[in-house]
């Protein structure tokens, strides 16, 4: 089920520096002012803790000194500083932790306005699970960064330079020791970290394809059941997912070998720095009291150090997963609404108009979906798009709706080029009932004012009974209420296109567009909804997609499609007078005595 633009997807260039985090900052600089606050409370909770060593020496060696008054003062100042570090570590954490949650919050509802708007072409090229991956993923990552790893690295860079600083007036000679040691880590961290940056997107990379090929298949799970792909479906889902897990295995053997080989190396120079001290104490060039502010100065340095290679991992993780989210809010879509629209005006009159209108889905550029079509329909009219699968018919639908913009042609709405106006304001005046309907995880009722959110209850079972759904819907053991599952899997499909129809009904719109709208209605319900469309198309302007010529045959042009062309168009009777193509259809539907009907 993997696709192969996303294997392509995939091959995207890696992430070359964290720098790209700097892509986060447009988030994160509404709310400034509580990274000064977080970075106030950083800077102090980090002085706090490099000045406690000092408490711990004047402690240690006032030992040595008669005065207890003295002492006891050292230990109070050590009480009121661990008393301080907890308060200002309790505030970063709430400060930062906050900021994280807005940010991502933000992130994600930036980038779910972004994809939500993308035309068909968009999702063409990239799985939903993908983009789901996106939303959840990889913003729990920045979250982890944000809220956490950010302000941990910053706090121990500060103890590092400082540690670094205060070492060096605890002991130039100890210091200069220690910081021989620094390169021979620092190498390593440079050399592994550009290994981990790009495993780090890889792992992300298939964690993304692993949730769009789950999602495409739970999707279709009856589909999947029905041919007896389960089989065929887990191994596939397998295959991705242990590729994930073999990218995940080798970015955490990376980290975990940086790891050791930094502790190792720190730690193994700080106990021979520490031998060299211990000598020095016992001829006297300085005080025990000393020796162990330079060592709790030197733990602190060298933890700040083993912590800030274990950061660079998740940083690096990071930097990923906020290319890949930057990526997707600066996708360039295909189709987009010009700087200054011109506003359709109100009431839309509902005239349609294509001019010499060529097209080709993006995913099949060698083949023409309609090449050269030109179609002039009247406000009030009602035409019918009929022909083999295939021909263009639903092509006109979505074009109509500018999910995609033909490659050469015009195609207008009263008069106006839909590229001149916002697609938002043009298809207000369009109502769609699809061949496959979408039925969300809600109520029958709202599913039904999802055609008009403002509409009145009474208003929703009004349309309900235009499209004959009101007597299975007041069966339902909520009535109008009663929730009818994802998809609407507690429907039947007839069912289902009922509740779509009397949604299109409710949006009470100037253009009707049916596309198979009664495909899936038993021959009752088909008349019961075609007299309410017949009714329905009175006062506005409607285009029936059709296979059944029988729910056409009261069209006032009924336009026959052949491989991308109009070969033919006239009232029912007129085609089945002159033959061609629609008599052939008609001939397979009807008998010989309803053919002239």
């Amino acid at each position: 089920m993997a696709r192969g633009d996303d294997v392509a997807l995939m091959q995207r260039e890696k992430s070359k520096r964290i720098g790209a985090l700097r892509g986060l900052w447009p988030f994160v600089r509404p709310y400034r002012g509580m990274v000064v606050m977080a970075g106030v409370a950083l800077v102090s909770t980090a002085a706090i803790s490099l000045i406690l060593p000092i408490a711990v020496r004047r402690v240690v060696d006032g030992f040595n000194n008669a005065n207890s008054t003295l002492l006891d003062s050292y230990f109070m100042a050590a009480l009121v500083i661990a008393t301080l570090l907890a308060i200002g570590s309790g505030t970063r954490y709430y400060l930062v932790t906050r900021l994280g949650e807005r940010v991502v919050a933000d992130i994600r509802k930036a980038l779910f306005d972004r994809v939500i708007g993308m035309s068909p072409a968009f999702f063409e090229k990239i799985l939903t699970g993908e983009v789901l991956s996106r939303l959840t993923t990889d913003t729990t990552l920045i979250l982890s960064v944000i809220g956490s790893s950010v302000s941990v690295a910053l706090r121990n860079l500060l103890m590092l330079l400082g540690g670094i600083v205060l070492m060096m007036l605890t002991s130039a000679k100890l210091t200069g020791l220690v910081l021989l040691i620094v390169p021979v880590v620092v190498v390593p961290i440079i050399v592994l970290g550009r290994r981990l940056r790009g495993l780090s997107r890889e792992n992300q990379d298939w964690i993304a394809q692993s949730s769009g090929n789950a999602s495409e298949a739970l999707s279709s799970v009856q589909t999947v059941q029905a041919f007896t792909h389960e089989r065929q479906s887990e191994a596939v889902f397998a295959e991705v997912t242990e590729k994930s897990f073999t990218a995940a295995r080798k970015r955490i053997g990376a980290r975990a070998v940086m790891t050791v080989i930094v502790i190792f190396l720190v730690f193994t120079g700080i106990v021979g720095v520490l031998w060299i001290g211990a000598r020095d104490v016992r001829a006297g060039d300085m005080t025990s009291g000393s020796l162990i502010q330079f060592v709790i100065y030197a733990v602190l340095v060298a933890s700040s150090v083993g912590a800030l290679s274990d950061i660079t991992g998740e940083l690096q993780r990071a930097a990923g997963a906020t290319e890949r989210l930057i990526e997707m809010l600066h996708a360039v879509d295909t189709v987009q609404d010009p700087a200054q629209p011109k506003a359709l005006p109100r009431p839309a009159r509902g005239a349609i108009s294509f001019k010499d209108v060529v097209f080709h889905y993006p995913t099949r550029p060698e083949v023409s979906a309609l090449d050269g079509v030109s179609i002039e329909v009247q406000s009030g009219e009602t035409i019918a798009l009929v022909g083999p699968s295939g021909a263009g018919k639903t092509t006109i639908i979505q074009l109509l709706q500018r999910f995609y913009d033909p490659q050469s042609g015009v195609i207008r709405i009263d008069g106006l080029d839909l590229r001149d106006m916002a697609r938002a304001d043009f298809r207000r005046a369009i109502a769609l009932v699809p061949q496959d309907p979408v039925i969300f995880a809600a109520s029958a009722r709202e599913n039904i004012r999802f055609g008009r959110p403002e509409a009145t209850d009474a208003e929703v079972e009004a349309a309900a009974v235009a499209a004959a759904a009101d007597g299975f819907l007041r069966a339902l053991p909520q009535g109008y209420d009663s929730y009818v599952g994802e998809r609407g899997l507690m429907l039947s499909g007839g069912q289902k296109q009922r509740i779509a129809i009397a949604r299109a009904i409710l949006r009470d719109a100037p253009i009707l567009l049916l596309d198979e709208a009664t495909s899936a209605l038993d021959a009752e319900s088909e008349q019961a909804v075609q007299r309410a469309v017949e009714k329905l198309s009175e006062t506005r302007t409607t285009l029936i997609v059709a296979h059944r010529l029988a729910t056409v045959k009261k069209a006032d042009r009924i336009l026959v499609f052949d491989q991308g062309h109009i070969v033919a168009q006239g009232t029912h009777d007129d085609l089945v007078a002159e033959g061609g193509l629609y008599a052939r259809l008609a001939r397979l539907q009807f008998t010989d005595g309803q053919v002239t009907a």
